[in-house]
């Protein structure tokens, strides 16, 4: 053998430094609980969603083995069970979540093919999503937490620590993987980019998804981001590359983008039968089989062909344990299934800062005020103020918001005064905005992210809705506590993009808190409540009210917070109950200024004080309920129907409800009046429902 043959050998000889005999092992065991699945439990119905990683295998568990500092933390996708066995989950509970038994990853509430994973003392796995791409902005925030633990609280715990977010060459189309690129390379975020390409998304070539189907190449010229590709099949190239790719976030503290080819030997889901491959690619997928290949590269260089058997052994009877455990498993006691959508009590195993020992000040609910009235502006920007003042792990965010201080001038002086770490612009996308903030919250932080306008949290509606269920769907393993601030509704004038209020649609995404403040000290109570609680929050901005001189109060205090759910009675009466909330609560003083009735201004929306206009309206016999969103299917149709069922025997008239057309906001000031509830409209409809 020539002397360049012998070095091409020892080069391509195994690595002593990796734990050869761990990565043999958990590739054996994925591929017998792949085959328990597909030969046994999804053919008996015990497990419903099934989806092999035969041909990811390999590399995923490389990478997982490279994962070893304490927040380090991962978020994969439907494919990604050998990653996690890699990092430590029990197989019982990978195969008793894929059967929906109690424990393991959700408690039977999701599929168990979306994964998470918490844990304390090494990486974590992120609560992964069912959707194709969004896991790529929650990982990019956590790679910015990361990088602010280490900057700017200057804890060197999270000097090495690397986000690592997996994806198929399917994903490389999503809004979530273009905005979580601009946000790493922009921010320049300790962040690794694995892109398991196996040449098609379900049946659609990679070639669809990105020009010549290659997206390392397509990036090639993308500014500061490191590409690493090769073969995912060869142990060698494979694990070299994993290697080195892991190395420069850690060493650079910069993204890096990794896109290892590999096949999928099994359709994209057990019911996939592949037809529209030809027996040619199946062939040469097949041949492509990680497994006879690192066999073949660790025997005999690094282990005895006993050793491998053995392995193969020990994986097939820690499959079948796993097995019988996860069948012994009962399903969850169904009526558990309403629990964790909120905060109950019960700690979560990770997520928001009550998590890392936050113990918030003593607050009232009586307000002590403060020198002159201030609009609802100012009184935002001096709750967060203060709140930023308190509490360093308090960071805001959005497009403007910087030396701008917003379209709205709410943060308008905070990023002089924190700094641009703690107060940021952002690039345009609601999607990387909120995905972000879920990263950043899933680490501890308190993100406080701004959508400029509500009909702009439209492309974020992924995020937004995979925020709200992570309680819920990880059985309270994680929560992901952000205060999404959203200003809306009509000004001087409207129009379809500017002008929406549409609250009703957060109020049925599970999860969130809905506040809609209709003053300056409402605001503030609402606000710094969100801000120490642990829940999501939508805090609703409405624009017509934040300069708005009947909105103006006195500054209530650093102390004063209001629980949600807990309306104000701003008038009281006996004639009828004007339920209403944000913008139509002064008009409705206005209207019902002759009269006596009882105001209710809700105040928050989820959760709404149904007792307290359950007990005005068998009080006063009659319900008016004023709102400016769209009459059908708008939120006073909930407190209509509620009324109707639970107090239908105490009414005088039909509940009655004034709202806007089903229409979207006009832009002519002329027509915005006729269409939104007015003084005068509130008024005349007050008579007709007195007067039945």
């Amino acid at each position: 053998m020539g002397r360049a043959a012998l070095k091409q050998v020892g080069r391509n000889a195994p690595d002593e430094n990796v734990d050869w005999r761990r990565i043999a092992y958990l590739v054996q065991l994925s591929r017998a609980i792949d085959h328990m699945e597909e030969t046994r439990l999804v053919p008996e119905k015990k497990v419903l969603y099934q989806f092999s990683a035969r041909g990811h295998d390999m590399a995923q568990i490389m990478l997982g083995c490279r994962l070893t500092e304490t927040h380090d933390a991962t978020c994969g996708y439907y494919r990604s069970r050998p990653l996690l066995l890699s990092l430590g989950v029990d197989p019982a509970d990978a195969l008793g979540s894929a059967m929906g038994r109690a424990g393991g990853y959700s408690d039977g509430r999701d599929i168990g093919v979306v994964f998470n994973y918490p844990n304390s003392d090494g990486a974590s796995a992120l609560p992964m999503c069912g959707g194709v791409g969004a896991q790529y902005t929650p990982t990019a925030g956590w790679a910015q937490a990361l990088d602010y633990y280490g900057n700017v609280l200057k804890d060197d715990r999270y000097r090495r620590d690397i986000a690592v977010v997996l994806g198929g060459d399917g994903s490389v189309a999503s809004n979530g993987f273009w905005s979580a690129l601009t946000i790493a390379t922009t921010q320049r975020l300790p962040m690794l980019f694995y892109i398991e390409d196996n040449g098609f998304g379900i049946s659609v070539p990679s070639t669809v998804q990105t020009p010549g189907g290659n997206i390392a190449a397509n990036l090639a010229g993308w500014k500061d981001l490191m590409i690493f590709e090769g073969d995912g099949c060869d142990p060698a190239e494979a694990s070299r590359l994993i290697e080195e790719a892991v190395e420069f976030v850690r060493e650079n503290r910069a993204p890096a983008l990794l896109r290892l080819t590999v096949p999928r030997l099994e359709g994209h889901s057990f019911q996939d039968t592949q037809a529209y491959k030809s027996k040619a690619v199946l062939d040469a997928e097949w041949a492509r089989d990680p497994l006879p290949r690192l066999r073949d590269y660790l025997v005999p260089a690094a282990m005895t062909p006993e050793e491998w058997n053995d392995a193969a052994a020990r994986a097939a009877a820690a499959a079948e344990a796993a097995r019988i455990e996860a069948e012994a498993r009962p399903v969850a006691i169904p009526e558990t299934v309403t629990r964790h959508v909120f905060f109950e009590g019960e700690m979560q195993a990770m997520g928001g800062q009550h998590r890392h020992g936050y113990v918030a000040p003593a607050t009232s609910d009586v307000p002590v005020p403060d020198g002159q009235r201030i609009n609802m502006v100012t009184a935002i920007r001096r709750t967060l103020d203060h709140e930023m003042s308190i509490n360093d792990r308090v960071v805001l965010f959005g497009e403007d918001i910087g030396p701008k201080g917003g379209v709205h001038a709410v943060t308008l002086g905070l990023q002089e005064k924190f700094g641009s770490e703690r107060v940021f612009d952002t690039s345009l996308s609601e999607e990387g905005i909120v995905g972000r903030a879920v990263g950043m919250a899933l680490a501890g932080l308190v993100p406080v992210p701004e959508i400029q306008f509500r009909k702009y949290a439209e492309p974020a509606t992924e995020q937004i809705n995979d925020c709200g269920t992570i309680r819920w769907r990880t059985n309270n393993r994680f929560a992901a506590p952000i205060v999404l601030r959203m200003p809306g509704g009509f000004f001087k004038c409207g129009d379809p993009w500017h002008s929406q209020t549409n609250e009703v649609a957060f109020v049925h995404q599970p999860g969130w808190k809905v506040a809609v403040p209709s003053n300056a000290e409402d605001a503030v109570g609402l606000l710094r409540t969100a801000l120490r609680g642990n829940d999501p929050v939508i805090f609703f901005e409405h624009r017509a009210m934040l300069d708005h001189a009947w909105a103006r109060r006195a500054y209530p205090g650093d102390d004063f917070a209001l629980p949600y759910g807990k309306a104000r009675f701003t008038r009281t009466g006996d004639a009828l109950t004007i339920v209403t909330w944000g913008a139509m609560v002064h008009r409705c003083e206005e209207a019902a200024a002759d009269l006596s009735a009882d105001i209710i201004d809700l105040r928050t929306l989820m959760p709404w004080d149904r007792e307290a206009v359950l007990t005005s309206v068998r009080r006063t016999r009659r319900c008016l309920i004023v709102h400016e969103d769209l009459g059908t299917a708008g939120f006073g149709a909930e407190i209509s129907a509620v009324v109707a069922d639970q107090a239908f025997m105490d009414l005088d008239a039909p509940v009655s409800r004034l709202t806007m057309p089903d229409i979207p906001s006009p832009h002519n000031p002329a027509l915005l009046d006729w269409a939104v509830p007015s003084v005068e409209s509130i008024r005349r409809k007050i008579a007709d429902v007195v007067a039945f």
